[in-house]
C-alpha cells in the first residue's frame, strides 16, 4: 500500500533497515485516537505484517505523549453504526495476528486505549518520565477495549483488578517492576533503543522469529476470544449510566465528579 496516504489520517510511516517506525501524529491532542487514526493503525499494521521490506515494527507517539487514549470527541464517525462501535476489536485482532514483531516505544503518557495499544505490542520500551494506565473507569467506563484482556496476562488478575478498577497511572519504574514494560531508558533514547532491538530481530531468520511470536500469541488470542466481545459490550452498557454522563460532564467542566452509583 501507499504508506504516505496514512499521514492524512495522522499516522506517519518511515521504513529504514527493514524496520518500520509508526508515529501517532496528533501531538496537539496528545495523540488521542480518533476514527481516522484508528483505521490508519489497522491498515498500516495489517499491510506491514506482510511487507517483504519490513521485518519489525516500532510504534511511538509524536511530541510529549504516546497516546492519551480514545478521543472523546472524535472516536466515532458521524454516521456511526452498530459495527463501528466495536471497531476496537478489529484493531486488537490486527495487532495480535500481526506476524511481524511489534515494539512499543512509550515516549510519554499511555492512557486508556493508548495503554492497550502499547501493551498489545510484543516488547515494550518506556521512557523514564512516561506513565501508563488504563483510565477508563475514571470516565465511568469499563476497560473493555482490550485492557481487561492484556493486563491480567502481563501482571496477573489481582494486580490487573487493582489498576483497572482504580484507573491509576503508574510510572515507568513501577511498570517495569510488575511486568508491563521490558525496559526503561532515558527519555531521549527510547525510540532509538526500540529501533535497535527491532534491527536485531530483522537480522534473525524471519520464519523462526515470526512463528515464535505467533506461537506465544495463541494464549493472547484465546484471551481475546474469551473476553473482548463481552468487554466491548459492557463498555457500551457503562456508557449509558448516569455516573458515566457525570464523569464526562466533570471532565469537560474541569471539576470533581459527583457520582450517585446509577
Amino acid at each position: 500500500m501507499d504508506y504516505s496516504e496514512l499521514a492524512q489520517r495522522n499516522l506517519l510511516v518511515q521504513i529504514e533497515d527493514r524496520v518500520a517506525l509508526l508515529t501517532l501524529n496528533r501531538p496537539g491532542k496528545r495523540n488521542a485516537v480518533d476514527y481516522p487514526l484508528h483505521t490508519a493503525l489497522e491498515d498500516a499494521i495489517a499491510a506491514l505484517a506482510h511487507d517483504p521490506e519490513v521485518a519489525a515494527i516500532v510504534l511511538t507517539g509524536a511530541g510529549s505523549a504516546f497516546s492519551a487514549g480514545g478521543d472523546v470527541k472524535g472516536f466515532y464517525p458521524e454516521d456511526v453504526g452498530p459495527m463501528t462501535t466495536i471497531r476496537t476489536k478489529s484493531l486488537v485482532q490486527t495487532m495480535v495476528q500481526c506476524e511481524a514483531p511489534l515494539i512499543a516505544a512509550v515516549n510519554g503518557v499511555a492512557a486508556g486505549l493508548g495503554a492497550t495499544i502499547a501493551l498489545m505490542c510484543d516488547v515494550i520500551y518506556m521512557a523514564e518520565s512516561a506513565r501508563i494506565g488504563d483510565t477508563h473507569v475514571n470516565m465511568g467506563l469499563v476497560a473493555g477495549d482490550g485492557g481487561a484482556v492484556i493486563w491480567p496476562l502481563l501482571v496477573g488478575p489481582h494486580r490487573a483488578k487493582e489498576y483497572l478498577m482504580s484507573g491509576k497511572l503508574i510510572d515507568a519504574s513501577e511498570a517495569e517492576r510488575i511486568g508491563l514494560a521490558n525496559h526503561v531508558v532515558a527519555d531521549d533514547d527510547v525510540v532509538e533503543a526500540a529501533r535497535a532491538y527491532a534491527r536485531t530481530l530483522a537480522d534473525k531468520p524471519q520464519p523462526a522469529v515470526r512463528w515464535t511470536k505467533m506461537l506465544i500469541n495463541q494464549a493472547i488470542q484465546q484471551a481475546v476470544n474469551n473476553t473482548l466481545t463481552l468487554g466491548l459490550a459492557t463498555e457500551q452498557l457503562s456508557s449509558h449510566t448516569e455516573d458515566q454522563k457525570e464523569a464526562m460532564a466533570a471532565f469537560f467542566e474541569k471539576r470533581q465528579p459527583r457520582y450517585t452509583g446509577k
